[in-house]
């Protein structure tokens, strides 16, 4: 991942797609968005040269060339320490950008799980409902943790925050089959 002079080495990807149709376009965009590569202008990405960023850089030349475009992969160094800081920073920010949407996502969860105790709301419908948008937080926690290489800021806030959604979700859980076992959930 590194060299001795510069530090880190990134892969720049540099596609080109026909106009039309533009669903290829957005397929490999999506791709790119998915692995977290970070947009350094039209049709040029960048992610950092390691192992998690390979099936995902695989995947987006794969579908620029089965659109009948061109994908070149270049392997990059910053030429001095600054400019290898800066695109460390910039990859950085973007992956603040991620853990942000996330910690927003867990305040919407804590919220829901608020309202549907404030509520009462205690039946086993609702309980998957909540324990499936944990998993899917989960995942994303996940998908984020593998691609911040850099280790940004948030991440440790975000780790005890996905631990407190479990923690409240669990409580949740508890509520449900508790009120259950009392006769007064709907057990849909």
């Amino acid at each position: 991942m590194t060299d001795d002079n510069t530090g880190v080495r990134w892969l720049v990807l540099v596609i080109r797609i026909p106009a039309e149709p533009t669903r290829h376009r957005v397929a490999v965009w999506r791709e790119l968005r998915k692995i977290g590569a970070l947009s350094l202008g039209q049709g040029i990405w960048a992610v950092p040269d390691v192992p998690v960023f390979a099936e995902g850089t695989r995947r987006a030349v794969e579908l620029a060339e089965r659109a009948e475009g061109q994908a070149v992969t270049l392997t990059a160094l910053g030429r001095s320490p600054q400019d290898a800081a800066r695109f460390e920073a910039m990859f950085t920010a973007a992956r603040t950008e991620d853990w942000t949407e996330f910690l927003a996502d867990c305040d919407k969860f804590e919220a829901e799980i608020a309202k549907e105790i404030r509520n009462a709301k205690f039946t086993l419908a609702e309980l998957e409902e909540e324990e499936q948008s944990l998993e899917r937080l989960r995942r994303w926690h996940r998908d984020l943790t593998a691609r911040d290489v850099f280790g940004a800021p948030e991440a440790a806030e975000a780790a005890d925050r996905l631990t407190r959604c479990a923690r409240d979700c669990e409580d949740y859980a508890e509520r449900v089959f508790a009120a259950l076992h009392r006769g007064e959930g709907d057990d849909l």
